[in-house]
Order: structure tokens, then sequence, then C-alpha cells
């Protein structure tokens, strides 16, 4: 199956993620960095209260930047459908994240009028040293 094309750009992206979370810190919220058929990269910058005890970046930190890069991939497919939620969220991980910026690579597996499938891939040292893998459904408004 070839993958879709997106209808938003990096930007566009950035752009409906502010307009969904005004409240949002900007300098601790995750950014699209690059946006292609069927996929996006996401940077989410490191910051002081993320670690648990054993030094390593905390789960649920690891979980918010699997949802948000899943949500940015299917925004970036469907264009201005805001109201697009989680609907699951299934979360292996790998090794502990060491302190750093975190970065994740979300991969479109199916794209339909109503669900969207995604697996996102979760590192802070190097792309094939993973921290996490998730598996995110996302449930589209008709």
């Amino acid at each position: 199956m070839a993958a879709p094309n997106p209808k938003l750009d990096a930007d566009g992206v950035n752009a409906l993620i502010r307009r969904a979370f005004p409240d949002a810190a900007p300098e601790g919220f995750p950014r699209v960095e690059t946006v292609g058929p069927g996929r996006v990269t996401v940077i989410s910058p490191y910051r002081p209260g993320v670690l648990r005890p054993g030094g390593v970046i905390s789960g649920p930190t690891l979980m918010s930047l699997a949802d948000t890069a899943a949500y940015a991939l299917v925004l970036a497919h469907i264009g201005d459908q805001l109201m697009a939620v989680t609907s699951q969220l299934n979360m292996s991980f790998l090794r502990g994240a060491q302190p750093g910026d975190m970065h994740a690579e979300a991969e479109m597996l199916r794209l339909g009028r109503r669900l969207a499938i995604c697996d996102v891939r979760i590192w802070t040292e190097a792309p094939d040293r993973l921290a996490a893998q998730a598996n995110v459904t996302y449930a589209i408004p008709g």
C-alpha cells in the first residue's frame, strides 16, 4: 500500500497544534520537524522535571510524546480536524530513555475515513537505540 500524501507541511501542523493547545508552554512543547508521505518526525526538548528515579525519562513523558507524534501525523494527512482523538495507545518500553531531547518518528500504518493507525518510535540517544515504541489509533470525526 502506498503511503498517503500529506495535506500540511511541518509549519502547518505546528500551527494547528498550537491552536489546539493554546495554553501549552511553547518552549517545552514538542514540535514537528519533518512531514513526508505517511510519516512525521517530532522533537521534544529536554526539560527539568521529566526524570524518574533511576535518572531516565519517565514513561508518562514518553507516552505523551508518542500521542503528540501520532496526532501530528494524523493532522498532517487529514488537515484541520482538531477533534481527532486518541482511541488506543499501546506502549512498549525498550530501554531507559537517557536525559536529552526526545525524538519521535511516526509512520501511518493505515488511514481510513474514521480511524488512523500509527506506529511511533522514540529515542534520545540514536534512532538505532529505541527507548520506546507505540501503536496509536486515532478516531477521526465524521
